[in-house]
């Protein structure tokens, strides 16, 4: 039986994954910063470690998983200028969207959600810190910075070299005692919002935030930390520089995920609003989706099209169709029990195209049970695909997906069959024209018919592919 192994960024190997304390595990998640809804490139860091988080309690851990919300920033407040509203209220817009983009996703809460803002004792005991060991200085402006170059280990994630770097992205105006010097705390501008601290009125630093909520919610030590590929600088080399200054162990592990491309470009606004969660949910379930997105290897890139994202769906309701047929062979639904050959492929570094291997086999040897009226096979089969399904977040069964539409479901479902027993009553006296116009009036709205032994069933297509079936077989 194999040993759950992760890879770590800082060591840019794949190693057993041994935690801090026995039986438990604490992870924490760069989240959202919360100027704007959605789309899928935002939530695929949210599902990658949601299952992350779901395998490490299936393999008996405790888990504890902080996402935080930055709810104060330089890009709040430019949004809250063009929606003409306080940033507060820009802030809570926009973590709604988040929320809902998570929960129709079936991305589990975390154990914790701290905002920022609530938080900003704690980033001012952190600065008082620094500047008592000489780490950090406040140059009488009302800003202060991290003087980088007392610091021996700095960006060793990321493997830079810091006479390569080009100077922070806060100018400091004169103030910063070296260019490369980050802001932990940022001065107060007119008609901003800000917080009174010792060295004068301001607002936090986007790094100095994360560290001191790390620190408030798991200490000075914790198992792992994770983000998108975007955040290892200058964000995850800052928080480490902070962090590791004051004197703090900090992350023993990091894992990053990959991004969403577009013509191998990060996915980015300016793809314009067809790929927001919200705008998706309107053509695509959330379960095929999130199906999709966890498609690809969480350290691989996802190259996103419309025609690999309707494969994808395709493939999610063939597993679904073969659930509901194995359901009603069976007289009920097969419990989830995680295979062994999936258990391999998770604890190899969450490999989960190769889990999605093991699907593809239990359905075969399912569809075979099937076909041979091997009851025990067909059960033994379909406990194995719900079982992983159940880890992926994609279980059709998991009352998070369709419960608020059940009574349109039992509608349509019942609408459709009357629809088929229409068609089989044509095709009973031979009227082909009826039975074509039938079965195509339904394809033409997504609803594809497939005939089995045990009668016609029915399934949804991709609404991008709807196209009518060819004539009936005569």
């Amino acid at each position: 039986m194999s040993a759950l192994a992760l890879y770590d960024t800082l060591t840019r190997t794949t190693s057993p994954f041994v935690p801090l304390k026995s039986g438990e595990v604490s992870i924490y998640l760069c989240g959202a910063t919360v100027q704007a809804p959605p789309h899928i490139g935002h939530v695929r860091s949210g599902i990658n470690f949601d299952i992350l988080s779901r395998w490490l309690t299936k393999s008996g851990y405790k888990v504890t998983f902080i996402r935080n919300i930055t709810d104060i920033d330089d890009k709040i407040l430019a949004k809250a200028v063009v929606e003409d509203m306080p940033w507060w209220a820009v802030a809570m817009k926009y973590e709604r969207e988040f929320t809902f983009a998570y929960s129709a996703l079936n991305v589990l809460p975390p154990t914790y959600e701290p905002r920022a803002t609530g938080h900003i004792t704690q980033m001012i005991e952190l600065m008082s810190d620094l500047i008592a060991k000489g780490i950090a200085y406040a140059p009488g402006n009302g800003d202060v910075y991290l003087e980088v170059r007392k610091l021996s280990s700095y960006l060793t994630l990321s493997r830079q070299k810091l006479d390569d770097l080009l100077p922070a992205g806060e100018t400091g105006d004169g103030f910063k005692k070296d260019p490369r010097d980050f802001a932990l705390w940022k001065a107060a501008k007119e008609g901003e919002p800000f917080w009174t601290t010792p060295w004068g009125n301001g607002r936090p630093g986007w790094h100095l935030e994360c560290s001191a909520m790390i620190h408030a919610y798991l200490g000075d030590a914790f198992d792992i930390h994770g983000g998108g590929l975007d955040l290892i600088f200058p964000h995850h080399e800052n928080e480490i520089a902070q962090s590791q200054a004051v004197g703090w162990k900090f992350a023993a592990r990091w894992m990053h995920n990959a991004w969403v491309t577009t013509s191998g470009e990060k996915m980015s606004k300016s793809l314009g609003n067809s790929l927001l969660v919200r705008a998706m949910l309107e053509r695509y379930r959330g379960i095929e989706i999130r199906w999709y997105l966890v498609s690809a290897h969480y350290r691989s890139m996802l190259e996103f099209s419309e025609t690999a994202l309707n494969e994808s769906v395709v493939s999610f309701r063939r597993i679904e169709n073969f659930l509901h047929r194995a359901g009603e062979k069976l007289g009920y639904i097969p419990e989830p029990v995680i295979s062994q050959n999936f258990t391999d492929a998770m604890n190899d570094d969450l490999a989960v195209p190769q889990g999605l291997a093991h699907i593809s086999e239990a359905m075969r040897i399912g569809n075979l049970a099937l076909t041979s009226d091997d009851v025990v096979g067909l059960s033994a089969a379909a406990s194995e695909v719900r079982g992983a399904l159940d880890v992926l977040g994609c279980d059709p069964f998991d009352p998070a997906f369709g419960k608020p539409e059940n009574d349109q479901a039992e509608a349509l479902d019942g609408l459709i069959k009357l629809a088929l027993s229409q068609r089989q009553s044509a095709r009973a006296r031979q009227d082909f024209a009826a039975s074509d116009s039938i079965r195509d009036s339904l394809a033409t709205l997504g609803i594809i018919i497939e005939d089995t032994p045990q009668g016609p069933r029915w399934s949804l297509t991709p609404t991008t592919s709807r196209t009518p079936h060819q004539r009936e077989e005569r």
